[in-house]
């Protein structure tokens, strides 16, 4: 296997090669590419390699800079260069040490990382037998969106720190767009619409990997739950790659960290279902050490829910998603999108919804009130606040619920039990003058504790004013 992970470093060394001017000596990584969007208004990183002595020369097209720096004995050279303000102009690079190489078609404007799993990586064709809502259109009117492009990373794991990838920069087309990520491409869709700058998306993910695979071995090691030298056998055995510690981090995360971004988008859970106490640490670790690795401060991070789905566990997704929950409350400059609402009844054994368009809108509400300080945008969803108990009747109030809950009746998605911990479905009503929720049961006399959607699979109906989800939550720890 290591062998193997040597060969796929050499292709992409070889295929990165190729894909530039053969007579030129410098050696970008593949992400720095034709058609790539760079984050505006900073010092962006450019990074390579060249088998000449001669000094590195940078010129951008946008302004008369000239930036010069001298590769290390090595032959690696890095270097920043200002960028100015978001446009739709197309700027050229032009990059030398004697010899130059062009990159083209560059767009300035707002850059953004989503990682995770399956949820995440499903592109807007969608997965065998899982489609995309509305996919046919996104697909065939997405030229529509010219300041749009993705660069969709290549899944390699390895178990050493690689120093490049493979995924260049595509634009936003019918022939290019049916592999973009759905959810990616619907927040830099609505983020395009807002914001009218190029948005660009690089989506950094894998089907069924654990949080555990975005870090790295010194990390990992110190979890008393993973049996690291066992993983990393079956890793070494080709076992289940996916669900492996470390790969992940090393050979797709690791090559892209001088990117320069503006935010991270983490769409992953389903492999951490059982982690009901400790999901919420580990990924502040995660997130601790990307935000130190990339050097560009306290980067924004937002975090979608597990999908509703049947994992035949009853309430293990449900402590995952209140796990998900802590991780927003723990890590600063974060935040939530709840996902409960946006699955169809039938979807309950498909790990996959259909629905990403919602889940990208909802990523997209958080960046532009939170980040781009758009503060008539409510992104936010009603949390549990507390509950006060009254004779047979249980109280329940929310966060973020101040211009009220709805509907008005039928609510459905309460449970209430009493002290034998029993749960029973409660009729539920809404209560204008305090803006709460008061729940009963005929089976219950004297109520202790509530649950709301607190199910692997329950989609309930209450949102806020903003047509928002209630987030599911529960009163006990049972």
């Amino acid at each position: 296997m290591k062998t193997l992970n040597c060969l796929k470093s050499l292709l992409i060394v070889a295929t990165a090669l190729i894909s530039r001017d053969i007579n030129a000596k410098v050696i970008l990584p593949e992400i720095l590419s034709d058609n790539m969007v760079l984050q505006q208004n900073t010092d962006v990183k450019l990074w390579g390699d060249t088998d000449s002595k001669n000094e590195i020369v940078i010129k951008p097209s946008w302004d008369n800079s000239t930036y010069k720096t001298k590769p290390d004995k090595n032959g690696y050279w890095e270097i920043k260069i200002k960028t100015p303000q978001a446009s739709y102009n197309n700027y050229k690079i032009e990059i030398s040490d004697g010899e130059i190489l062009s990159l083209e078609n560059i767009l300035i404007g707002e850059v953004w990382f989503c990682s995770g799993q399956s949820n995440m990586e499903m592109p807007l064709i969608g997965f065998w037998g899982c489609p995309v809502d509305n996919s046919t259109e996104d697909i065939a009117t997405s030229g529509q969106f010219n300041g749009i492009r993705v660069a969709t990373i290549e899944r390699i794991g390895s178990d050493k720190p690689l120093k490049n990838c493979k995924g260049s920069w595509k634009v936003s087309n019918p022939e290019n767009s049916p592999w973009f990520t759905a959810t990616g491409f619907h927040f830099a869709k609505m983020m395009n619409k807002v914001l009218d700058v190029p948005v660009g998306i690089i989506n950094c993910s894998w089907g069924g990997s654990r949080v555990e695979g975005w870090l790295p071995e010194e990390i990992v090691k110190e979890f008393k739950d993973i049996d690291y030298k066992k993983e990393m056998v079956l890793h070494e055995q080709g076992y289940w790659e996916y669900m492996s510690p470390i790969v992940m981090y090393n050979g797709m995360l690791k090559p892209l960290q001088n990117y320069t971004i503006k935010g991270f988008l983490w769409y992953q859970g389903e492999s951490n279902v059982g982690m009901k106490t400790s999901y919420a640490e580990r990924l502040k670790v995660m997130v601790d050490l990307w935000r130190k690795e990339w050097q560009l401060g306290e980067l924004p991070f937002f975090i979608a829910e597990v999908a509703p789905y049947d994992y035949n566990s009853g309430i293990e997704a449900a402590k995952l998603r209140e796990q998900q929950v802590k991780a927003s409350e723990i890590i600063s400059n974060s935040g939530i999108v709840c996902t409960n609402d946006l699955v169809y009844s039938y979807e309950k054994p498909q790990v996959h919804p259909r629905n990403k368009k919602d889940v990208g809108y909802r990523f997209a509400y958080q960046a532009l009130n939170k980040v781009y300080n758009q503060k008539g945008i409510n992104g936010e969803f009603a949390k549990y606040k507390e509950m006060k108990i009254t004779g047979e009747k249980a109280e329940i109030s929310f966060h973020n619920a101040e211009y009220g809950l709805s509907p008005w009746i039928e609510i459905k998605g309460f449970e209430i039990a009493g002290e034998d911990k029993v749960f029973y479905p409660a009729d539920a009503e809404l209560s204008y003058n305090r803006n709460t929720v008061i729940l009963s049961s005929k089976q219950v006399s004297s109520p202790v504790a509530v649950r709301y959607c607190f199910k692997d699979f329950e989609p309930g109906n209450l949102i806020s004013s903003n047509n928002m989800p209630v987030i599911p939550f529960r009163t006990d720890n049972w």
